[in-house]
């Protein structure tokens, strides 16, 4: 690089600079006429189906994913957690084996629109909900994904405290200058500043690399975390009798418990069975986004019964039940061999859940404010604002302060997406028959508007199912303050199993009798349209970048424009 193309470059950023902080028009989006959306929609190539270029996830892509997703502190905590509630080891994984297939069936069969139609899941809930009330679904789940994203980076903090006390013991002793009120230290503040500035650039990978990621992952994690559950498994001298304790509670109390907890582990996912079309989008055929059916279960539940044989056997090792793996970790500080294997073990966590808190939450949430706010966000833009307001905003560390306020969070979570799983599911399969009109997807005129842009079908369905949770939610948060009655409690105790199914066998039942004849199109209309590489570059750059990017789109061969598609 010359000294004039040098001093070009640091005048424009200068320029940039000024212009972003004396008008907020400066921070719009260029206008990208390669949108399939017709001209009067402002929309950019990140909501656009995925060119077939970028087409570059494989079956395997789509098992390094969910190995990425539950191969986590968080999965493996929940297992043990379930014993605190008087429940067996034996009840545990079996909830958790449930919870996954719960989770499995509505993700691959969601899943199946983004892999045959390559749209987000922000575009896709169009069809079922209409093209105004989808954005309810939309910010839904954008909040969701907001705290979920603090939750994670919090027990990513965790792993940076393990790592400096393994350089440095006397981080451990870091004097706390903060109240009690402020639910950390002075020393968890810090390890968690650090971990957000690790997972910052990261979070910048584009969508469609994201599974090189996930392979590094996979290496790295499956070593240590057999390391972990074989060492202390030996050290204890088997699973320990935690392991084989009895329940504590019998009866209906029992039972109500197990479908309690069956929906907690089931709502910590349930995300995922909504939004999985973002990623499923870049499928490179139909079919590989299939092996999400067994890897799910399989993957969930061996974490699970990790979590469980390490808890039991740490309760014979140290006298005390540790249920999250950085727990015994910290065990490990004692010694120099220890604590090189705690820094080791604890920057693999550390990956871990950087690479779910990416995959799980940070690209979710960009795809939802690409397409609430397409003016002023694309995906880079979306990870940039969640990495500040969910990372920060939210204040993660007190959500996650007492296991039974996590616990209940999960639960609450399930109440939201349950029911738009059950009619993404019922709308593309049973309704419409996998027939969707994807250029019409982006039109707010088009046949998907319905009446005044809503289905009146999916609110009637959402509505019926969620009214009834609402009195057992506000309980869950403020038990003293608010008294319902025992059906209704019994009800939120399965609130997901019921809210899918439910909203499944609803929808399908006013679609049959007041069926939206316009929207049941006799074949498929695909929404390919001309490439547009914004995926992985910043629409934002220089003008050299963009005279590039022009240049190759005028370089592709002629394709059909979008009024021209035919129907296959």
């Amino acid at each position: 690089m010359d000294s004039f193309t040098f001093r070009q470059r640091g005048q424009a950023i200068k320029e940039k600079t000024r212009a972003r902080l004396t008008d907020r028009h400066s921070w719009k989006l260029p206008k990208q006429s390669s949108s399939i959306a017709p001209p009067y929609v402002w929309t950019n190539a990140d909501q656009d189906p995925v060119p077939e270029d970028k087409r570059t996830w494989s079956s395997w892509a789509f098992i390094g994913y969910w190995y990425s997703d539950l191969v986590t502190v968080s999965t493996w905590t929940a297992a043990s957690a379930i014993m605190t509630t008087g429940l067996t080891a034996t009840d545990a994984v079996l909830i958790v084996l449930v919870a996954a297939i719960c989770n499995a069936i509505p993700t691959v069969l969601n899943g199946a629109i983004g892999a045959d139609l390559h749209i987000p899941f922000p575009i896709a809930c169009r069809a079922s909900y209409g093209y105004w009330l989808s954005y309810f679904c939309v910010v839904t789940r954008a909040i969701l994904a907001l705290f979920w994203f603090g939750v994670q980076s919090a027990n990513g903090g965790t792993c940076v405290t393990a790592i400096l006390t393994a350089i440095w013991p006397s981080y451990s002793r870091l004097p706390n200058t903060l109240p009690a009120s402020a639910g950390t230290t002075s020393q968890g503040l810090l390890s968690y500043f650090i971990y957000w500035c690790i997972q910052f650039p990261l979070l910048l990978i584009p969508s469609h690399r994201l599974h090189h990621l996930f392979w590094v992952k996979t290496v790295l994690v499956t070593p240590m975390a057999l390391a972990m559950v074989i060492w202390i498994t030996v050290v204890a001298g088997g699973q320990g009798d935690f392991f084989y304790a009895p329940a504590t509670v019998s009866g209906s109390t029992r039972a109500w418990l197990w479908l309690s907890n069956l929906t907690s582990v089931t709502g910590g996912y349930s995300t995922l069975a909504v939004n999985i079309p973002d990623f499923s989008r870049f499928s490179k055929s139909r079919g590989a986004q299939l092996w999400q059916l067994p890897f799910i279960p399989i993957f969930k539940t061996l974490v699970g019964v990790f979590g469980i044989i390490s808890a039991s056997a740490s309760k014979k090792v140290y006298g005390v039940v540790y249920w999250s793996p950085l727990d015994i970790i910290e065990q490990w500080q004692g010694s120099p061999g220890g604590r090189a294997a705690a820094f080791f073990a604890a920057s693999i966590w550390l990956l871990a859940q950087i690479s779910v808190n990416i995959s799980a939450n940070g690209i979710s949430f960009a795809n939802d404010i690409t397409t609430l706010a397409p003016k002023w966000f694309n995906i880079r833009r979306g990870v940039v604002l969640v990495s500040f307001i969910g990372g920060w905003a939210l204040c993660p560390w007190i959500i996650i302060s007492s296991a039974a306020a996590f616990l209940n969070f999960m639960s609450a979570y399930a109440i939201f997406m349950a029911p738009i799983a059950g009619i993404l599911v019922c709308d593309y399969w049973i309704v419409k028959r996998r027939r969707y009109d994807v250029p019409a997807l982006y039109d707010p005129e088009g046949i998907y508007r319905y009446k005044w842009g809503v289905n009146w079908r999916a609110l009637t369905t959402t509505l019926v199912v969620i009214i009834p949770l609402l009195p057992a939610l506000a309980k869950k948060v403020t038990p003293q303050n608010v008294h319902i009655s025992q059906g209704l409690v019994n009800l939120f105790t399965f609130n997901w199993l019921y809210g899918f199914f439910v909203s499944l066998a609803m929808y399908y039942v006013l679609n049959y009798f007041w069926p939206d004849e316009t929207t049941l199109i006799p074949s498929v209309i695909t929404g390919d349209a001309p490439i547009l590489r914004a995926i992985d570059a910043d629409v934002e750059s220089a003008t050299t970048q963009d005279e590039k990017m022009r240049h190759e789109i005028t370089a592709e061969p002629s394709m059909k424009e979008v009024g021209d598609i035919t129907i296959t």
